[in-house]
C-alpha cells in the first residue's frame, strides 16, 4: 500500500507539472506562430493587489479573511479541545467537511495544542482553517525518518494540505522532533493556489515541504535548520520571518533546498521583503555553524532573494554546493538570483562565482513577483474564463 500510495504522489506531481509548464510558456509558444496573448506586465514592485493578498484571491476571499481580524465571521464549523465547540478535533472537523466543495469551508481552530496528524485530502477543496494566534492554535507532531520502520520524508509531515484552494490563517504548525530525528516536516503542501497568513511553521531539518503547485506565504515565521524550506513549487514567501536553528554540533545550516527537476518547469522559491535571522540558542554560537541561503536539491534548482535583510551569520559565498546522485553539483545548470538586499550578510563581493549564480536588477526581478511568478488570473487560458486575443 505504501509503495502504491508513493507512486501515486509521483504521478500527480508529474501531471501538475506538465500542466504548469504548459501555462507558463503558453505565451513563447503562441509568438513563434504570431500569436499574442494579451498580457499586462506590472510595473512595481510588492504587486500585490489591496488588503495584501496575491491577484488570484477572490472578492469573497478577502471580506472572509477581513471579517477574521475583525471577529465577525461566523465560521462553518468550530474546533475547541475543552469542548465549547462543535468538535474535539481538527480531524473531526475535516472528515464532516463537504467534499469537491466550490465554495469557501470555513473551520475555526479555538486556542490549544493539537497533537493530530491532519491531511487535508485532494477531496477537500477550499477549506480555509483559523485560529487564535500562531502560538494560540498549534498542529503539532513529531515523526522523523529516524524512527524507523521505512517513513520517508513526506510521511513525517504534523500537517499535509492536498486539496486545491487551502487556505491558513493565524496558525502553528510544529514538528518537534528535533534535529537528531533528521527529516521531520511540519507543513507539507501540495494545494494549488493555496496562501497562509500569520502562520508559524517551526521544526528543524525540513520544516516547510512546498512539494508542487502554487503558494503564497505572508506575515509568517518559518524556523529550521538544514534545507528547512524545500520543494519543487512555485513559492512566494513575503513580508515573513525565516529563523535559522541552532543544528548539531557536526551540521551547517541551509535555508532552502530547491528541487526543480526540468528547466521548462515554472518553478522555485521566492523569498522578498523578510528578515533572516538567527533563533537565541544559536545567537553566540552564529559565526560557528555556517549558514547558507540555500543548496540545489536538484539540476534546475530556483531560488530568488530580493529585498530582504540578511543577518551577519550568513556565509560571504551565500551558496553552497550539493551533489546530487549524479555526482554533478549542479552549479552550472541552476538558477540563483539575489537583488536590493539588505543588512550585513547581503555584501555581494565573495558571493559564489557559479555560472548558475546572478546578480540581478530590478527588470528581471520583477520576472519574479506574485503577478508574473505565480501565474495570477490573467495568465490563464480561455476556459478558465480568462480573455485573450489569438490574432495572425
Amino acid at each position: 500500500m505504501k509503495e502504491i500510495m508513493q507512486k501515486g504522489i509521483i504521478v500527480a506531481s508529474e501531471l501538475t507539472r506538465n500542466a504548469l509548464t504548459i501555462v507558463t510558456n503558453l505565451q513563447n509558444i503562441l509568438s513563434k506562430f504570431d500569436f499574442q496573448l494579451n498580457i499586462t506586465n506590472a510595473r512595481k514592485l510588492l504587486p500585490i493587489e489591496k488588503n495584501n493578498y496575491p491577484s488570484w484571491f477572490t472578492a469573497k476571499d478577502r471580506q472572509l479573511l477581513t471579517r477574521i481580524d475583525n471577529s465577525n465571521l461566523k465560521p462553518n464549523a468550530i474546533v475547541a479541545k475543552d469542548g465549547n465547540g462543535q468538535f474535539n478535533t481538527i480531524s473531526a472537523a475535516l472528515v464532516a467537511a463537504p467534499k469537491k466543495s466550490n465554495v469557501r469551508h470555513v473551520i475555526y481552530i479555538k486556542a490549544g495544542i493539537y497533537n493530530e496528524y491532519i491531511t487535508v485530502d485532494k477531496q477537500y477543496t477550499n477549506i480555509l482553517m483559523y485560529g487564535d494566534g500562531p502560538r494560540k492554535t498549534i498542529v503539532t507532531g513529531r515523526k522523523g525518518v529516524k524512527d524507523g520502520g521505512g517513513i520517508t520524508t513526506w510521511q513525517t509531515a504534523t500537517f499535509s494540505a492536498i486539496g486545491n484552494g487551502f487556505i491558513a490563517k493565524s496558525m502553528g504548525f510544529q514538528n518537534t522532533a528535533g534535529p537528531e530525528k533528521h527529516q521531520a516536516v511540519a507543513l507539507r503542501i501540495q494545494s494549488d493556489k493555496s496562501a497562509f497568513f500569520n502562520c508559524r511553521i517551526d521544526a528543524y531539518q525540513d520544516t516547510l515541504y512546498n512539494q508542487v503547485n502554487r503558494q503564497f506565504f505572508r506575515n509568517c515565521v518559518i524556523s529550521g535548520t538544514i534545507d528547512f524550506i524545500f520543494g519543487d513549487s512555485s513559492t512566494v514567501i513575503q513580508n515573513s520571518l525565516i529563523i535559522v536553528r541552532r543544528p548539531m554540533d557536526h551540521q551547517f545550516n541551509t535555508v532552502t533546498a530547491q528541487g526543480k527537476d526540468y528547466i521548462d518547469e515554472n518553478t522555485g522559491i521566492v523569498i522578498q521583503n523578510c528578515k533572516i535571522v538567527p533563533e537565541n540558542k544559536l545567537f553566540n554560537d552564529r559565526f560557528k555553524f555556517a549558514t547558507y541561503l540555500g543548496r540545489p536539491w536538484k539540476k534546475f534548482s530556483t531560488t530568488v532573494i530580493m529585498e530582504s535583510k540578511l543577518g551577519d551569520f550568513i556565509r560571504p559565498e551565500g551558496w553552497i554546493s550539493f551533489e546530487g546522485p549524479d555526482k554533478n553539483n549542479y552549479e552550472e545548470t541552476l538558477y540563483y538570483a539575489e537583488y536590493n538586499n539588505r543588512g550585513p550578510g547581503s555584501n555581494l563581493n565573495e558571493r559564489v562565482n557559479w555560472k548558475g549564480y546572478h546578480k540581478i536588477n530590478r527588470t528581471t526581478a520583477m520576472k519574479f513577483t506574485i503577478q508574473s511568478f505565480l501565474s495570477s488570473k490573467e495568465n490563464w487560458l480561455p476556459f478558465a474564463d480568462i480573455p485573450f486575443n489569438a490574432m495572425l
